[in-house]
C-alpha cells in the first residue's frame, strides 16, 4: 500500500571542523541519490576540486549580504572568525514539501539557529573517535595554513562540548558506515528527536 508523500523531516548533520561532515554527506550523496542535501552558500574561495553549485555556492560578501537582507538564508553564521556560511531557505523548503528526504550539513552555530526555527528536525552530532584522530584529520588535510589549523582547532573545541544540544550521535570511525548509519536515521519511520 503506498501513499502519496507528505511533507519530510529535515535531518540536520552538524559536528566539529575536520570530522568528515563533508565526506559523509558526499557518501550520503553516492549511496542514496534519493536523499536531498542542501549545498550552502560561503564567502569563502574554493578549496583544490571543489566546484561551485556542487561543493557550495561561492558567493562574494555583496551577495551574500542580500541573501540575508532578503531572508534568502534558513541559517547562516560567520565560521572560524573568517568566512560566512548559509542555507539557501527556498531549496530546502521545496524538497521537505516534496516529501523528499532532506539533510543540511552545516555547523554548531547554523544548527542552533535552525533549532530556533525548525524544532521538529532531527539534530544529529557526528563525532570524531577521538581528539587526537581529530587533530589527525584537519593535519592531513593539507589546506590550511598553521595559523587556520589553530583557529580551527580552538573552534572544534567549543564544538565538542556542545554535543549534548543533538538528538543522536553518530561517531566516524569509517566514513560508509557512518553515512548507512546517518540515512538509517533518515529513513526510520518515527524516528523522533527531543520533544
Amino acid at each position: 500500500m503506498s501513499t502519496a508523500p507528505g511533507p519530510s523531516r529535515l535531518v540536520v548533520l552538524a559536528g566539529p571542523t575536520a570530522v568528515g561532515k563533508g565526506t559523509v554527506a558526499a557518501a550520503v550523496r553516492e549511496a542514496h541519490p534519493d536523499v536531498w542535501i542542501s549545498v550552502s552558500a560561503t564567502t569563502r574561495a574554493p578549496r583544490p576540486g571543489e566546484i561551485d553549485g556542487v561543493h557550495y555556492h561561492f558567493v562574494d560578501d555583496a551577495e551574500f549580504d542580500r541573501l540575508v537582507a532578503d531572508d534568502e538564508m534558513l541559517e547562516w553564521a560567520v565560521v572560524h572568525k573568517a568566512a560566512r556560511y548559509g542555507t539557501p531557505r527556498r531549496p530546502v523548503e521545496e524538497a521537505l514539501a516534496a516529501g523528499r528526504p532532506a539533510m543540511l550539513e552545516i555547523d554548531l552555530q547554523g544548527a542552533r539557529q535552525v533549532r530556533a526555527t525548525m524544532p521538529e528536525a532531527l539534530f544529529v552530532f557526528l563525532a570524531p573517535p577521538s581528539w587526537d584522530e581529530l587533530v589527525r584529520r584537519l593535519v592531513g588535510r593539507g589546506t590550511e595554513t598553521p595559523e587556520e589549523r589553530e583557529r580551527r582547532l580552538e573552534t572544534a573545541r567549543t564544538e565538542l562540548a556542545a554535543e549534548s544540544e543533538f538528538d543522536v550521535t553518530i561517531v566516524n570511525h569509517e566514513v560508509r558506515e557512518a553515512a548507512d548509519e546517518l540515512v538509517a536515521l533518515m529513513l526510520a519511520p518515527g524516528t523522533v528527536g527531543r520533544p
